[in-house]
């Protein structure tokens, strides 16, 4: 206890007692009460402080912690446009021709003498022919859109005069004009279009941007641990994907190909975690795995060569969504399926 709590509690218990030689009035003696009450009371409430004992830090060793990261990588999906229409389905087919042969119904009838001399070669050779399909169209079959059975004019699905290649004969045997006069027969000779199917569709070359014209094929790289997948490669420095991207294109296919990124925001994303973390010495950070970025990219002329490639890649395709499915990882398609378009 601190001397002076000691003290006013000593004046405050003589004022308690009464003295009977004293001479301070009552109000006077109730002052001095109150006076010392609250002397008393302000050296309880701030005491002598105590001393505290000062000590040292206890010293400790500082451990850096690693730092953790994913690899940022730029992708690239290059994709060559269909350059065909795309085949159609049979109840297309049926549907088209039937289209065609109710114009036939529903048209005026032929005007010969309009448009071909009488007894001229061009006039024998159209008398020899609508004998043959009864019909001034020359895609539509044997019909007679003005006879008894004009009104049958549907097919069923599948049947053969509505396929394209038989309708292409149709024509170009058509337009083979022979004519009977005085000297030999004479036809004309008609060149015939390209086939749907080319040279690299029946040798199965998957190299060649000359197969599957009706589809949209996508390039794809072998790299050096045996893995199809799209050209794919680090970002270096504070490099943009879209630039990256178009490096990236160099370094692996070569110079000979006219190619166009789209945009600037990546289509899709692939993540791969390591089953180990990597350190790398350098930076002293550690890789858990794999982020890439990918960018659409169009080829507009020109084919890939890895002859000189810098990402070590081994082998080259194009493929259509459907055989780069059987090629890539599951993981791996699952990450990039949504991004390919299903012609």
């Amino acid at each position: 206890m601190s001397r002076g709590y000691s003290k006013s509690r000593r004046l405050v218990s003589q004022l308690n007692r009464p003295s009977p030689d004293s001479n301070i009035c009552g109000s006077c003696l109730l002052a001095l009460r109150r006076r010392y009450a609250t002397a008393a009371a302000a050296a309880i409430s701030s005491p002598e402080p105590i001393p505290i004992a000062q000590h040292a830090p206890p010293v400790t060793t500082t451990t850096t912690a690693l730092h953790q990261a994913y690899q940022i990588k730029a992708g690239v999906v290059l994709s060559r446009p269909p350059i065909l229409t795309r085949d159609l389905h049979p109840f297309e087919k049926a549907f088209y021709l039937y289209q065609r042969r109710l114009n036939e119904r529903l048209a005026l009838p032929f005007t010969r003498y309009f448009y071909y001399q009488k007894d001229t070669p061009a006039d024998i050779d159209w008398k020899k022919k609508i004998k043959e399909r009864l019909t001034p169209a020359r895609d539509i079959g044997v019909y007679n859109a003005y006879g008894k059975e004009g009104w049958n004019d549907e097919l069923l699905v599948g049947a053969k005069e509505s396929e394209p290649d038989v309708q292409v004969e149709a024509l170009l045997k058509d337009a083979e004009v022979e004519a009977e006069d005085e000297g030999p027969v004479k036809k004309q000779k008609v060149e015939k279009p390209m086939p749907r199917v080319t040279e690299a569709d029946t040798n199965g070359d998957m190299r060649s941007l000359n197969r599957l014209m009706a589809r949209t094929l996508y390039l794809v790289v072998k790299g050096s641990e045996g893995g199809w997948g799209f050209p794919s490669g680090v970002l270096m420095g504070k490099e943009s994907l879209q630039r990256g991207a178009e490096r990236l294109l160099v370094q692996a296919a070569g110079v000979n190909m006219n190619t166009w990124i789209v945009g600037h925001a990546p289509v899709g994303h692939h993540n791969l975690r390591y089953p180990q973390a990597r350190m790398e010495e350098e930076s002293k950070i550690e890789q858990l795995g794999e982020k890439t970025f990918f960018m659409r990219a169009r080829i507009m002329g020109g084919q890939a060569n890895l002859k000189d490639n810098k990402l070590g890649l081994a082998d080259f395709k194009w493929l259509a969504k459907e055989e780069l499915q059987k090629e890539v990882h599951p993981q791996y398609w699952s990450s990039v399926k949504n991004m390919l378009v299903e012609r």
